[in-house]
């Protein structure tokens, strides 16, 4: 099996945790350390991305991410595929940015 933009996937969790408390604050600060352990990356504020080589593989890390969930809060995690991560459109006000660039892969025949 060849990995190709349609096989390798990103992992995008969205997210919004309460911090009008001391104990939500150190939650929500949790969480988004876990998700940098991990491995993903902040994309936004409350946006992480994780780059995953296959389906199998984004499956452990949707997991990952539902055992460290805070208590309070909304979280959304979505799975999209590279070709689709790569459609995006980026600004920074009405300047366009490139869109972030894929991992290195490497394929062993």
């Amino acid at each position: 099996m060849r990995i190709n933009e349609y096989r390798i996937l990103w992992v995008i969790v969205f997210f919004d945790l309460p911090t009008l408390t001391k104990k939500d604050r150190k939650a929500a600060s949790g969480f988004r350390k876990d998700l940098l352990k991990d491995g993903f990356t902040m994309f936004q504020l409350s946006i992480y991305v994780r780059h995953c080589n296959s389906r199998e593989n984004s499956v452990v890390h949707l997991h990952r991410v539902k055992s460290m969930l805070p208590k309070k809060g909304h979280v959304v995690m979505m799975v999209i595929t590279d070709k689709q991560f790569g459609m995006m459109e980026i600004f920074y006000g009405k300047e366009a940015l490139p869109t972030p660039a894929t991992p290195q892969q490497l394929e062993l025949f």
